[in-house]
């Protein structure tokens, strides 16, 4: 499934595997291609690898299937900031905040992508040892990378301390007693480096000579933060849509009891969207087709209902309640007795998954119909003549069970005829019947 596979990229990315983590992510598309989050957790791990083509082409396509969503245009930002488009990454981050002004990811993207296009030369590197190290978004990867420091970047007093040293490196010694600050040095300076106390001052080396960045390994070029998958993200993500969605279900019902079936509609249309879990939306959706004799649109959904509800192992309840939905369009729909014959056989589904009172009276209402109208299809006057005929031929010839046989035809085809009686015919019909029943 999908969630499955969603889940796997999210561990993968939040251990730092973000190799593994697009392969997942790649999966779920796969699977769910028109999910804009999977587009855009797998353009955070591309931006984490470096990987900013395929990074852009990811957040164009979670921006083209959700425009307003936010978060996209922070993955949009993100990947041109990282192909150096600085002027279109401020673009991207100022229509994200035009959706949602309050959201810090976009306002600290912003700007970075600010100060990147207006940062004049690197200073001299004797102004700062460290100077290189905290350039560029490629500081807040890292960070988040490290299970420890990523912890840390939900404190915004941390998260502060780390925006005035990449502004200013040579702030760096105004923070460094503060033990997380230590931490996240050691992490981008890809070195363990013990924790000092409190109060401690940091050695200008720890070693007899630490190599400068440019020559220990290969800085990377500046790369944007990729805003990857906190802890909980996806599950904080999923319950904001779980409740928008039960609220568009609310609305949708409202509508429903005003008859307002056009946009009860539209409001169950959209919690299925934002919840694709919950199979009530669309039963609620099938009852609104059902009531507007849309017979065929309401089958559909029934089928789809049972359909997700077996792969989420819903509620039988749930399943039955579909199946019954189904049974009650088919029963619309029927035109001849053969017609009701699916109707019954979904009535009979729904009573195995749920023995419910209602559903077995449709079944009886149904098979009776369906017997009813069995008869109104077999009635043929003329026909009866022709077989009351062939019964009086045998009768006379004293074939009596011939003559049984065709009497009992004319009957079917014409009940109230009262020429089967003549001569009380009908009378020895009955006792040789009897008679043949009983021998």
């Amino acid at each position: 499934m999908a969630e499955e596979a969603k889940a796997k990229g999210n561990a993968a990315f939040s251990s730092g595997d973000f190799s593994a983590a697009v392969r997942h992510f790649s999966d779920a598309i796969a699977l769910a291609p028109t999910n804009h989050v999977l587009y855009s957790n797998r353009s955070a791990a591309y931006a984490s690898l470096q990987q900013y083509s395929e990074a852009l082409a990811d957040a164009k396509k979670t921006v083209e299937l959700k425009p307003d969503w936010s978060k996209g245009y922070s993955r949009l930002g993100a990947a041109h900031q990282g192909l150096g488009h600085l002027d279109d990454a401020v673009s991207a981050y100022k229509k994200g905040l035009e959706i949602d002004p309050n959201n810090q990811a976009l306002k600290s993207g912003l700007a970075d992508a600010q100060a990147a296009a207006s940062r004049p030369p690197p200073p001299p590197m004797g102004s700062s040892p460290f100077g290189d190290t905290f350039q560029g978004p490629e500081m807040w990867t890292k960070l988040t990378a490290d299970p420890t420091t990523r912890a840390y970047l939900q404190q915004p007093d941390f998260l502060k301390m780390m925006q005035d040293i990449q502004r200013n490196p040579n702030n760096l010694n105004i923070y460094l007693k503060d033990s997380r600050v230590m931490q996240a040095l050691g992490v981008l300076l890809n070195v363990k480096l013990r924790t000092a106390p409190e109060g401690a001052e940091f050695p200008e080396s720890s070693s007899p000579e630490r190599k400068r960045p440019a020559e220990s390994e290969p800085v990377k070029e500046a790369e944007p933060e990729p805003e990857p998958m906190e802890i909980g993200e996806g599950e904080k993500e999923a319950k904001e849509r779980k409740a928008k969605a039960q609220k568009e279900k609310e609305a949708g019902n409202a509508a429903y009891k005003k008859k307002d079936f056009e946009t009860a509609i539209q409001h169950y249309t959209k919690a299925i969207e934002l919840d694709d879990e919950d199979i009530s939306f669309i039963t609620n959706r099938a009852a609104v087709y059902l009531e507007m004799g849309q017979y065929e649109e309401c089958i559909k959904d029934c089928d789809k209902a049972v359909e997700r509800g077996r792969e989420l192992r819903s509620d039988f309840k749930m399943i039955a309640r579909a199946l019954t939905r189904k049974g009650s369009a088919l029963v619309k729909m029927a035109k001849c007795s053969k017609d009701y014959e699916p109707a019954i056989e979904t009535f009979q589904k729904a009573l195995t998954e749920h023995r419910n009172p209602d559903t077995l009276k449709k079944l009886n209402e149904a098979e009776k119909a369906k017997k009813d109208l069995e008869q109104q299809e077999y009635f043929d006057p003329k026909l009866a003549d022709e077989e009351r005929e062939k019964g009086n031929e045998y009768f006379k010839q004293q074939k009596y069970p011939e003559a049984i046989k065709h009497y009992t035809e004319s009957l079917r085809r014409n009940p109230n005829d009262p020429k089967v009686n003549e001569g009380g015919k009908i009378h020895f019909y009955v006792l040789v019947h009897n008679r043949f029943r009983l021998s």
